[in-house]
């Protein structure tokens, strides 16, 4: 038969050889239908992104059985104290304080004002905290941070933000303080205050009356202020002031190019009402008609009473029926005088100088008064005259080329405040957006509300 014929060669199974083109069958099938996964491209992080990377990992390398997770301690290097002395007053051991000191030591760093400590403490309650690590700032956009790394050792990093020119827009509400309120919504203590006396000159503040502020400022990439510029605008209701440079000083105009701040004379009170003019009259208590030699304002007990222009307090005393009373000498050579406050500002005595704007006392009705109010008097060369006649309307009217400048360099911050107010507030005073302002180096304009 030819199944046992001598001469054919007897068919053999290879199952290596089968196995082999099975694999090259599927893989020419797969290269048919699929196409490689292209690769993405990784943003590149920032310098602030990878110290918070770092100071993820030192913490999570020091994060061991036993201790807790560290806290941040804000600490005040005290009169006398060196850093070592200061972090051993956290109840660290002596070995850690000094070896963080000996690490900023090598950085230059052998004294400073405060820094912030991380501590953990062990999770028994017994036993002295560990130091985890000290942060501070050794510069306007520069942190130095000495971390424990994996293997328990000190590592000293610094961290160097850029600085970004930005323009601040503060939109906020009074709450009793206008410069209180103006800080807590995000706007400097110094922008607050240069504010507050621009729009008390002619205006008044009152509580619940909304406020916006524009001014510029350098600020870290991460949003931290490091430096405020100047004041660019400040409103409050319908009173508006415009910064504007001419001869190269800023100067502050109202919106049709009025001079705001070089009008001379202020009103000791804006905007109250004028109860009793200068002349002669009948007199509300004395009830005979006799010479009223100053003016009166209607004011409730307890508001302010303002400079109105710069001088020098020549008395401040208790003066028979006109109760608490201030008389100030001012640098035209006018004298002025206020009557039947209920106290006096901060500081006053005679010899004192005063600013245009600055508290000098308080309403009351000290003296002969029939209620609280402000009676308000002036002398020229020893007598008296209507204090009225002395206050200016009107300074500087912008014109020509200047006032087109003017206009538009207006143009351009109600353009800003009108864009920032259509935009959702901020959660966190200062933080910065990624728009830009026109009129300074690439900048990010910022928007922070007080509502």
């Amino acid at each position: 038969m030819a199944q046992f014929d001598p001469r054919r060669q007897p068919l053999r199974f290879a199952p290596h050889l089968l196995t082999a083109v099975a694999a090259l069958a599927v893989t020419a099938l797969i290269w048919r239908v699929y196409e490689p996964a292209q690769a993405l491209e990784v943003p590149p992080l920032d310098p602030t992104a990878v110290a918070a990377l770092e100071a993820k990992a030192f913490v999570a390398a020091e994060t061991r059985p036993g201790l807790n997770l560290p806290e941040t301690v804000p600490v005040r290097v005290r009169g006398g104290e060196s850093i070592q002395d200061a972090v051993e007053r956290l109840g660290v051991s002596e070995t850690d304080a000094r070896a963080a000191a000996k690490t900023l030591a090598r950085a230059g760093v052998s004294n400073t004002g405060a820094f912030q400590a991380a501590i953990a403490t062990p999770r028994s309650g017994r036993g002295q905290p560990r130091l985890i690590g000290l942060t501070l700032r050794n510069g306007p956009a520069s942190t130095l941070t000495v971390a424990r790394t994996f293997d328990g050792a000190l590592k000293l990093r610094e961290l160097e933000e850029t600085i970004l020119a930005e323009r601040a827009v503060i939109f906020g509400d009074v709450d009793r303080s206008f410069v209180r309120s103006a800080v807590d919504a995000g706007a400097a203590s110094g922008v607050a205050n240069k504010a507050e006396k621009l729009i008390r000159a002619k205006a008044n503040l009152r509580a619940g009356d909304d406020f916006i502020l524009v001014y510029d400022r350098a600020v870290t990439e991460s949003g931290r202020p490091i430096s405020t510029g100047e004041l660019l605008f400040a409103q409050s209701g319908n009173t508006r002031f415009y910064a504007f440079r001419r001869k190269g000083k800023l100067e502050y105009f109202d919106d049709k190019g009025a001079n705001l701040t070089s009008a001379g004379m202020i009103l000791p009170i804006a905007g109250a009402r004028l109860s009793s003019r200068f002349g002669f009259r009948v007199h509300p208590i004395l009830r005979f008609r006799k010479m009223h030699t100053g003016v009166d304002f209607a004011a409730a007990s307890g508001t302010p009473i303002r400079a109105p222009a710069d001088g020098v307090v020549v008395e401040a005393r208790r003066y028979g029926g006109y109760g608490n009373w201030i008389r100030v000498r001012l640098s035209s050579g006018v004298d002025v005088g206020f009557a039947h406050m209920s106290r006096y500002g901060a500081g006053m005595r005679p010899g004192v100088r005063v600013r245009q704007g600055q508290v000098i006392g308080y309403v009351g009705s000290t003296g002969m008064s029939t209620g609280p109010h402000l009676h308000y008097e002036a002398f020229r060369g020893g007598k008296r005259i209507n204090p009225l006649s002395l206050r200016v309307t009107s300074g500087t009217q912008l014109t020509g080329a200047e006032l087109a400048a003017f206009k538009a360099q207006k143009a351009k911050i109600d353009a800003l405040v009108a864009k920032r107010k259509a935009e959702p507030a901020k959660p966190v005073a200062g933080q910065v957006t990624t728009a830009s302002a026109e009129g300074l180096r690439p900048t990010t304009p910022a928007l922070t509300r007080g509502r």
